[in-house]
């Protein structure tokens, strides 16, 4: 895998599309503590369907070390001096045998309109290209089309659905891919 530089060396993401105000969150690895405060949003978020702890934890035991599948991201608001921040977004991403899927991702409501979920699909679909995956997948919610419209202009496109994916709610789920471009398919730049 190839080293990229952390969220915090990179140049900051231009400012969202539909100028809602851009809130001061970082990007950082999950880890086992940030799990009680992400299944806070994750309920807050998706109350029939949440993740358990116990899908967490088996997430972040294949996210460190040599033969690692996969990448957790949360977004923390900054805070004052010596309080810790608050965390605002989570996403995750498993690599196997060249797919990506993208498993979780998901803001805060308030953050909605910021272009935070963009910057954590960003680096996790950068964390695919670490993983050397051909094709990212990933399901959403038929009824979700905010997030479908997110994952569309990021080249997703969808391929199927998953009927009755989302339990215990019985909605269908849409499943989307995008493709790794080869050099060749990508699109050309004109002028400078």
């Amino acid at each position: 895998m190839t080293t990229r530089p952390s969220p915090d060396q990179r140049p900051a993401a231009a400012p969202p599309r539909d100028g809602a105000p851009r809130l001061d969150a970082s990007l950082r690895e999950m880890r086992w503590w940030d799990i009680a405060p992400v299944l806070e949003l994750e309920r807050e978020l998706f109350p029939e369907d949440a993740w358990s702890p116990g899908m967490f934890w088996s997430e972040l035991a294949h996210a460190r070390g040599p033969y690692a599948t996969r990448r957790y991201l949360v977004a923390e608001l900054e805070a004052p001096p010596h309080r810790g921040g608050r965390l605002v977004g989570y996403g995750g991403l498993a690599a196997v045998d060249g797919t990506g899927d993208i498993q979780t991702i998901a803001t805060a409501r308030e953050m909605w309109g910021t272009g935070l979920g963009a910057r954590l699909l960003t680096e996790l679909l950068g964390a695919a290209t670490d993983f050397e995956c051909h094709e990212v997948l990933l399901e959403v919610r038929v009824d979700n089309v905010r997030a479908q419209r997110l994952y569309e202009r990021f080249g997703f496109e969808p391929i199927g659905f998953r009927r009755g994916y989302y339990q215990p709610g019985n909605v269908d789920a849409l499943v989307m891919r995008r493709t790794t471009q080869t050099s060749s398919e990508a699109p050309s730049v004109q002028g400078t």
